[in-house]
């Protein structure tokens, strides 16, 4: 990477880290859900309250997806959705002030190919990636693909990650730590019990960058037990049932900042 490309995943760990209230909200959607059209405006809505913007690219077998966003990327597909026409769609549009990351699975990222993807999301205005099926073990192609545009790569840890490979996969994420909050797949309602909070912390002391929270976040009432836990929450099928059901979206995250 030249001393000139921006390093997307300071940015990202700068957005979190600099969230009002101590707690940043990373804002999940699925491209193009629950209307292909209204995609640019809904992430302009996200932006009003969001610290940093996940994308969901839709997918056929979102395997760590719960109903409410394999739904979601069913409903994106048969609305001709693609990664091409997500990264046109942002690279035409007004950027945004929070940070965009992509949430994918490996396939179509392997479809695109790891150097005209991390040319493509740099020219898209997107900070970096999420992609659940890609091991950090096999994840030497992309991360050098990504790495040649500053983009971030960012690790996942699980409450029966073992604690040596949590350590590896928090010393090489990049923008943040998605810490997941239970096994199994996203949607459920997590209630936040004493094990989880501990576990967060295990996480939060091996990180030297934020530790995120993600699956089944909610309510404000799970945002005010997480904090002093985490650095922020990522919400996604809540959201997506927000704008499901054609509600306002800042409207619903300003609620969950109202723990503040």
């Amino acid at each position: 990477m030249s001393s000139t490309t921006p390093r997307q995943h300071e940015r990202v760990a700068s957005a979190i880290r600099g969230a009002r209230g101590g707690v940043a909200l990373i804002a999940f959607v699925t491209a193009g859900f629950p209307r292909k059209e209204d995609f640019v405006a809904q992430l302009a809505a996200v932006a009003k309250e969001a610290d940093v913007i996940e994308i969901g690219v839709p997918f056929t077998d979102p395997m760590a997806d719960g109903v409410t966003i394999q739904r979601s990327s069913h409903a994106a597909l048969s609305q001709g959705v693609t990664l091409r026409w997500i990264f046109e769609s942002l690279r035409t549009a007004p950027r945004l002030a929070p940070p965009i990351l992509l949430m994918s699975y490996l396939n179509p990222l392997l479809a695109f190919g790891p150097g005209a993807l991390a040319d493509a999301a740099a020219s898209a205005g997107v900070s970096g990636f999420i992609v659940p099926d890609l091991p950090y073990d096999e994840d030497a192609q992309m991360r050098t693909a990504l790495g040649h545009q500053g983009l971030a790569l960012i690790q996942m840890v699980t409450p029966v990650t073992s604690e040596a490979r949590l350590r590896k996969l928090c010393a090489h994420s990049q923008g943040f730590v998605y810490a997941v909050t239970m096994t199994g797949t996203t949607g459920k309602t997590v209630a936040v019990p004493a094990e989880i909070e501990q576990y967060l912390d295990r996480v939060r002391a091996a990180a030297p960058v934020p530790v995120c929270a993600g699956f089944g976040i909610r309510t404000r009432e799970q945002v005010k037990k997480l904090r002093g836990h985490v650095d922020g929450v990522i919400v996604g099928s809540a959201l997506v049932e927000v704008l499901e059901r054609g509600e306002d979206p800042a409207g619903f995250l300003a609620g969950l900042r109202s723990a503040e």
